[in-house]
């Protein structure tokens, strides 16, 4: 179908604002793109639902560092919990950009909600963010019933795009280890290639918010060399094997330049015997889980995401 009609007057309006100088995501500094993209995100979703608990921790992890994170509950009982990861291209985005679609899942779905400030680059090159993505996967289940009220045997880990990449590195890391797989993996259009190539990156390169020059831009800054492009900790499509994975949800949109690989990384995985549920959500733009206040319409995906973890985690 053509572009949702609301997504179509948001990209004219991105559009327009390119015109009058506004430059672009990869003429910034990494600095000056954070910036943009956190102020940007309180105009795409401004409306933050109130849960009951909502706490700000820190996590320990290798090289004797700590990152933030944020706890998203309901007060009462112990809770199955969501470990979530934001997108960004591993180079702008943290708890405050997607602040309001954590609170929306964990209120959806019952579930808590754990969402990690993974270090960014290019301060912070690859592997740094996968091996963040690993130490709190292995606080969260050390430290969940103590300190934070929720089940360190329900968990399910899941992210937007290259968030998307490490929950799904995480399960892969985690079954190497011979550890127990999450619950389930959300994967909402994952980086899961080792190239930009495939036909939707060519389709949808320019004029669909996420450009194939901001994805250059994002690699760079992340990759320490190109021989990195083809380890499966940014490239799952990568890896030898797939087999033994949790289950899946792949919510990808239509106009994407990662749908295509997002659809490839879901057939190898039911090749490989794991189960997923591919949903493929017409007229729409790669992070549009996050403009609630754009289209309406988007908030599908996080009642599709919120039914899938309450059913899986809490039960019918």
């Amino acid at each position: 179908m053509p572009l949702h009609p609301d997504i179509e007057a948001f990209l004219e309006l991105v559009q327009a604002g390119r015109d009058q100088g506004r430059p672009p995501m990869h003429a910034m500094s990494a600095r000056q793109a954070r910036q943009d993209y956190d102020q940007s995100a309180r105009m795409l979703d401004s409306s933050p639902v109130e849960l009951d608990d909502v706490r700000e921790l820190d996590i320990p992890v290798r090289d004797g560092a700590r990152i933030g994170a944020r706890l998203y509950r309901h007060a009462g009982g112990v809770r199955p919990v969501l470990l979530y990861f934001h997108g960004g291209g591993y180079c702008v985005g943290g708890l405050d950009s997607h602040d309001a679609l954590c609170r929306d899942l964990a209120l959806r779905s019952g579930c808590a909600v754990l969402a990690v400030a993974y270090r960014l680059a290019p301060e912070h090159r690859f592997p740094t963010a996968f091996e963040d993505a690993v130490d709190s996967h292995a606080w969260l289940r050390g430290q969940a019933p103590p300190v934070l009220g929720v089940n360190a045997a329900r968990i399910a880990v899941g992210g937007d795009s290259a968030g998307g990449t490490l929950a799904t590195a995480l399960c892969l890391a985690i079954r190497d280890a011979g550890q127990q797989q999450p619950l389930l993996q959300v994967l909402l259009y994952p980086c899961t290639s080792a190239r930009q190539d495939s036909g939707s990156h060519r389709r949808y390169a320019e004029g669909h918010l996420l450009e194939g020059d901001t994805l250059r831009w994002m690699f760079a800054n992340y990759l320490r060399d190109d021989a990195d492009r083809h380890d499966w900790r940014f490239a799952p499509l990568e890896a030898a094997d797939l087999h033994g994975l949790a289950p899946a949800l792949v919510a990808l949109p239509e106009y994407d330049p990662l749908h295509d690989e997002g659809l490839a990384y879901a057939r190898r995985l039911r090749e490989a015997g794991v189960s997923v549920d591919v949903r493929v959500y017409p007229g729409m733009i790669h992070d549009f889980a996050r403009l609630a206040d754009v289209a309406p319409d988007t908030a599908q995906v996080r009642v599709d995401v919120a039914r899938a973890l309450h059913s899986v985690l809490i039960g019918p």
